[in-house]
């Protein structure tokens, strides 16, 4: 299945986290907050300004940046 970049993605959109791409202190960080492969997460919605990006993963919602987001490859659910 093809991938796409958490930031690509719309309101409501669900998918597998299929890739962290961020290296160093970067990498590390978004490993603590639980996002690596294999995670369920779901778009919850977008600022005013397109940044940044709230998500549901692992029973919480977290916000991330969009250049966070960049670097996070996705598999997105059919039909969502």
């Amino acid at each position: 299945m093809p991938t796409v970049l958490l930031r690509t993605m719309a309101s409501g959109q669900k998918g597998i986290i299929a890739r962290v791409g961020a290296t160093g202190e970067l990498g590390r960080r978004i490993r603590d907050m639980g996002l690596v492969p294999g995670t369920p997460i779901q778009i919850q919605g977008r600022a005013p300004l397109k940044d940044p990006v709230a998500i549901r993963a692992r029973d919480f919602t977290l916000s991330l940046r969009n250049n966070e987001a960049d670097f996070i490859e996705v598999t997105v659910e059919e039909g969502t």
